[in-house]
């Protein structure tokens, strides 16, 4: 069952980079054909300011993503840095799920909860125990008898 839940969600994880990406362009060309500043910053500043954010997002997600792909691939539980990025992306989709329910809605909202749910299902699923019971050994663990 975890190898089908972390294809899904590594999937999920770059369709979601793409589509951050697109709306940060979309973002990023409205600000820069205002014309128009923010406290003095120009929109040209703000204008490059979201494409970075969207790509280094977007890059983040698809780095999220693989570390799931291989997960699901070799069929054991990602390093402890890979760990950690995804309890930071799962972190980052809950608090964006709070701030989304009032800014765009419900099904904006449900549609974050299913990553969110997705990502723990994985963290949960390729846990220190599932090695244990499967036989592997964590990298850097000493090999019982």
């Amino acid at each position: 069952m975890r190898r089908p839940v972390a294809f899904v969600t590594a999937i999920v994880l770059f369709v979601e980079a793409v589509g951050i990406v697109v709306i940060n362009g979309i973002l990023a060309t409205v600000v820069r054909n205002q014309d128009m500043s923010l406290a003095g910053l120009e929109s040209a500043a703000m204008s490059n300011g979201t494409w970075a954010m969207g790509g280094a997002f977007g890059l983040y997600l698809l780095l999220c993503g693989l570390v799931l792909l291989l997960a699901g691939v070799r069929d054991r539980t990602p390093g402890r840095i890979g760990r950690i990025a995804l309890i930071a992306c799962a972190v980052v989709h809950g608090v964006l799920g709070a701030l989304t329910v009032g800014l765009v809605g419900w099904a904006a909202f449900a549609c974050l909860m299913v990553v969110l749910g997705l990502i723990v299902l994985s963290l949960v699923a390729y846990g220190p125990e599932a090695d244990r019971a499967t036989g592997d050994a964590e990298p850097g663990a000493p090999a019982t008898a």
